[in-house]
């Protein structure tokens, strides 16, 4: 059975998910805190994109995982990244706006940097990007659940909690369950690379939360929306990028999921560090 199957449901409930939490307002608060969603945005938009292009380069990937890597680095934020936002007794609010803007504006900006990314180093082993499926595809799976979701909870609020709280059990589970079917299909070439792939993606999660710890720093901004940031940052939505990499209308290939894959699983791994340590120091 070809996993595409269990991909794409999978990220469409995720996003359904997603949007039962959001507000029209949420996608506002740009107006009334620019400094904070600002900060999150270059994080996640610009600044990890680049880190993983460098990371890639520096670890001289194949590829297949050069294009793998940089993938997972440009997916929006991750969808459990609110609940480990409150976890850490950070800025929920500023969370769930980081995760709605980012998975609205990546509709626009995965296309135009896997565009830049396959030309530079998959065209030489015939790996190209059909643009339009792969805009298409986004919006089928992401922009269209959001907005139901969104029009769910804006016409049947009682009914909207009732199903967020089942769906936002399932997603931690949903995504290990991703994981563990490509980790069978490709067993092989995961624990052939899993030293090299292993240390680039852990590289990458800990230089974006350096990065985003800093950035807050700088900026001045408050703990709790520190911390929401560096999850922000740290946090990329595994699920699209496996779905982008894994789908026969784009890639179609399970090699440049792999990645995205043991990202996360590193991922859950760090971030839960982070927020146990916050747990027991209070900072």
């Amino acid at each position: 059975m070809n996993s595409i199957f269990i991909v794409l449901p999978i990220l469409t409930l995720l996003m359904f998910d997603l949007g039962l939490t959001l507000q029209p307002q949420d996608f506002l608060l740009i107006a009334k805190r620019p400094k904070a969603v600002l900060v999150g945005l270059c994080g996640q938009l610009i600044v990890l994109p680049i880190i993983a292009f460098a990371l890639a380069t520096a670890f001289a990937l194949p590829p297949e995982f050069f294009i793998g890597m940089v993938l997972i680095a440009c997916c929006p934020g991750g969808s459990s990244s609110n609940i480990f936002s409150m976890l850490a007794k950070g800025d929920v609010a500023l969370s769930v706006s980081l995760t709605a803007l980012s998975s609205i504006i990546t509709l626009l900006t995965v296309p135009a940097i896997m565009q830049y990314t396959t030309s530079a180093v998959g065209e030489a082993v015939g790996v190209t990007l059909p643009v339009g499926n792969l805009l298409a595809q986004n919006l089928v799976t992401m922009l269209v659940p959001i907005i139901l979701g969104i029009t769910v909870r804006h016409y049947w609020h009682n009914a909207a909690a009732k199903i967020e709280r089942v769906l936002s059990k399932l997603a931690f589970p949903a995504l290990m369950l991703l994981a563990g079917i490509f980790f069978v299909q490709h067993r092989q070439t995961i624990i052939d690379n899993f030293s090299l792939l292993g240390t680039c993606v852990t590289a990458l999660i800990i230089l974006a939360i350096v990065v985003a710890y800093c950035a807050t720093r700088l900026t001045r901004l408050n703990d709790r929306e520190q911390r929401t940031i560096i999850i922000e940052v740290g946090m990329q939505n595994a699920a699209q990028a496996i779905a982008v990499a894994s789908s026969p209308f784009i890639f179609n290939s399970g090699i440049i999921a792999i990645p995205a894959i043991i990202y996360a699983l590193m991922m859950n791994i760090i971030l839960l560090l982070y927020v146990g340590r916050i747990k027991f120091t209070g900072k």
